[in-house]
């Protein structure tokens, strides 16, 4: 129960997120998808600190990596 409870919400806060990266640039989409992504390997390895600490690095990372 509690599985589906999370898919529910995290498929709605991706429709959000997608929404609003409509009207953002080409370096913020990049940083917010990398901060997901971050967040998802963060936690696949570990806690709540590897959730956070993954969702900081990868959005530096997106963030460099979307720079022109």
């Amino acid at each position: 129960m509690q599985h589906q409870r999370m898919l529910a919400f995290l498929s709605l806060s991706a429709a959000f997120v997608l929404g609003a990266c409509s009207s953002m640039s080409r370096q913020e989409v990049g940083t917010v998808t990398g901060a997901a992504v971050g967040a998802a390997a963060g936690s696949v390895v570990g806690g709540p600190a590897a959730v956070i600490g993954g969702a900081v690095v990868g959005g530096v990372v997106g963030h460099e990596v979307s720079k022109k």
